[in-house]
């Protein structure tokens, strides 16, 4: 284990829990957990462990009730947390590829500053940024529209930005009526979205389809997202709860997710509830100094590489040149190498303007020796083969 490797990644799931198993946990149950990791501090922590986390963001509070952690996740707030004079510091880094496809139909967008993209006067908490990748099918009309709007439609959201979870939900729902409404484009087209908003500390991202967001804290690999594929068991039960079916993996035998905004041929009128969803899930995560970037990726990326492998790369790649354009381009690179079958676009966004640091072994303290017994066997041992 790393030194001061810490396993408390202060995630929360917003807007909705990921599974079943997800527990949404009272106030009196967070300080049970929390006591219980005080009393474990100098142990193994546990594999399974929910815990309690605030948002205390300075736009808005959230209800205790309404926060649902990822039973995945383990661990307490750490004493970094506390540091109030951190600040995260944004830059990022992008590549695209059109890969085996004979049509490049993925886009993305990387404001690193948000403020000075929307305009001095804009009511927004600094820092700002914002980030999406969205991988579109059946044309590019969808993800193209997509990403030109989504912005606009969470800031003048009414619930910008006294309660941002609430304005990037209504966004992703407006972004798709707005699309349907398009008469000179294809609403046929369709795409998955993926988007990443930052204010200060608070990491919100919000994901409809199968792109994926995964957090790389001190080399470990936390996923900011859930993959939207009708197979997943709780996709497939509102599908099919909802009249539509899964055949060998797809919606209604035509499309590989259960989420996407467009492809509007296989929705009902707007407003009602059918089996391919526009709704994004969110989950929110505190960022503290040992988050040092975020890797957004489409579907083409993480087909070919796990989170872990990818974290790894990215995190040797940044302390070798800090340059997370490159550190994006060599993660593209090796999804070719790998034999990806896809479009490929990889977002990474660094948290500060200095590299990963080196991650140290700590030494041992157990001091090993060979009691006079054992030394004069072995020394027999020796003689003997002499």
């Amino acid at each position: 284990m790393a030194a001061g490797m810490d396993f408390s990644p202060p995630f929360t799931v917003l807007e909705g829990s990921y599974n079943k198993d997800n527990l949404c946990v009272t106030e009196d149950e967070s300080s049970r957990d929390s006591s219980k990791l005080k009393q474990m501090t100098n142990g193994k922590p546990p594999r399974h462990l929910s815990v309690m986390r605030h948002s205390i963001s300075s736009t808005r509070l959230l209800a205790a009730a309404d926060l649902c952690l990822d039973a995945r996740i383990v661990g307490n707030k750490s004493s970094s947390d506390e540091k109030a004079e951190f600040l995260p510091i944004f830059r990022s880094g992008s590549c695209a590829e059109r890969g085996p496809k004979q049509y490049m139909e993925d886009e993305h967008l990387c404001i690193d500053n948000l403020i000075e993209h929307l305009g001095s006067t804009s009511d927004i908490p600094s820092p700002g940024a914002f980030y999406g990748v969205f991988d579109g099918h059946g044309g590019t009309d969808a993800a193209a529209f997509i990403r030109n709007n989504i912005l606009r439609f969470i800031v003048e959201d009414s619930h910008f930005p006294t309660c941002v979870e609430k304005a990037i939900k209504n966004a992703f729902l407006k972004a798709d009526y707005a699309f349907a409404d398009s008469s000179s484009l294809d609403i046929s087209s369709g795409t998955t979205a993926l988007t990443a908003l930052v204010f200060g500390r608070s990491l919100i991202v919000a994901n409809a389809g199968d792109c994926r967001a995964v957090l790389g804290r001190r080399g470990r690999a936390f996923e900011m997202s859930k993959d939207h594929k009708p197979n997943c068991m709780s996709e497939r039960l509102r599908i099919e709860k909802l009249g539509g079916v899964v055949y060998d993996g797809y919606l209604n035998g035509q499309l590989s997710v259960a989420r996407a905004l467009g492809d509007w041929h296989m929705k009902g009128p707007k407003g009602s509830a059918c089996p391919l969803s526009a709704e994004p899930e969110l989950q929110e995560a505190y960022l503290t100094e040992d988050d040092e970037f975020l890797i957004m990726g489409c579907d083409g990326l993480w087909d070919v590489m796990s989170n872990q492998c990818a974290v790894t790369m990215a995190r040797k790649e940044l302390m070798l040149h800090n340059d997370p354009e490159r550190c994006s381009r060599e993660l593209v690179r090796e999804a070719l190498k790998r034999n990806t079958c896809d479009n490929l676009t990889v977002v990474v966004v660094c948290f500060s303007p200095d590299p990963p640091p080196r991650i140290e072994m700590p030494q041992s303290r157990v001091r090993r020796s060979i009691s006079a017994e054992g030394l004069n066997l072995l020394k027999g041992v020796l003689d003997s083969n002499s």
